[in-house]
């Protein structure tokens, strides 16, 4: 099942090559002019017909990120990690999963408040779940790589921390274009650490659900077994 590292490769594959497509497309038909600054991502996925292909690539990336953060989740389970962290890991997950989508259908020149709120989604709680999962690395298996998967992880980490900060400073003290940039960095940044996953998701051996019904046979037994020991019991109080 090693087959499953493919996943967050692809991730991080084709969502690097979907927004740097997007960008391409809105500086080529003149949407983006970049004699006048660098453009934010979403200032690029605003206009037609890039719009439409930046919905769908966020809203791929978005299913994705979801599905490698339940097998993630499932994987630090088996190894026998039921704790407060991992349960914190999964809930941030699937809320930074569904703020990319919120990006994506609800463009910034359309919805501005919804676009920033999915933005918030996405990026701080992204970079939350990504330092609870670095946490997990030291705390949960496999520890075949994490001599090297640690320290990688808390420098990606670290930067996309301090990206964040530098690009609210940027945005908010007239400086569009540095904190665009920064947006750019802190994106690629993201996507290298879910193709980070792949180092843990090669050890995957199987995962499969069950749902198990007892038979009639079964619950026949246990009535009887629950009569007999009440027949038991009412027995010994009248003695």
């Amino acid at each position: 099942m090693w087959l499953w590292a493919l996943l967050p490769i692809c991730q991080a594959v084709f969502g690097t090559l979907g927004i740097w497509t997007v960008f391409a497309v809105s500086v080529s038909n003149g949407s983006v002019n970049l004699t006048e600054g660098f453009p934010y991502i979403s200032e690029c996925g605003s206009y037609n017909p890039q719009s439409c292909l930046f919905s769908q690539m966020c809203n791929i990336c978005s299913v994705l990120a979801l599905w490698i953060v339940i097998i993630r989740f499932q994987q630090v389970k088996d190894f026998g990690n039921h704790g407060k962290a991992n349960i914190a890991g999964i809930i941030l997950g699937f809320i930074s999963s569904v703020g990319i989508s919120i990006i994506g259908n609800f463009q910034q020149s359309v919805v501005k408040s919804i676009h920033l709120l999915g933005a918030f989604l996405a990026f701080f709680l992204g970079l939350a779940y990504f330092w609870v999962q670095l946490l997990l690395t030291y705390r949960a298996g496999p520890s075949q790589d994490r001599c090297w998967v640690g320290p990688v992880r808390a420098a990606c980490c670290s930067l996309c921390t301090l990206l964040v900060v530098l690009m609210v400073v940027l945005h908010n003290t007239g400086s569009p274009s540095g904190a665009a940039v920064c947006e750019w960095v802190l994106v690629m940044l993201f996507f290298g650490l879910f193709g980070l996953f792949a180092a843990e998701f090669r050890h995957i051996d199987c995962h499969h659900l069950t749902i198990q019904k007892p038979s009639l046979g079964d619950s026949s037994v246990v009535v009887n077994r629950f009569v007999v020991d009440a027949f038991k019991t009412t027995n010994t109080e009248v003695q």
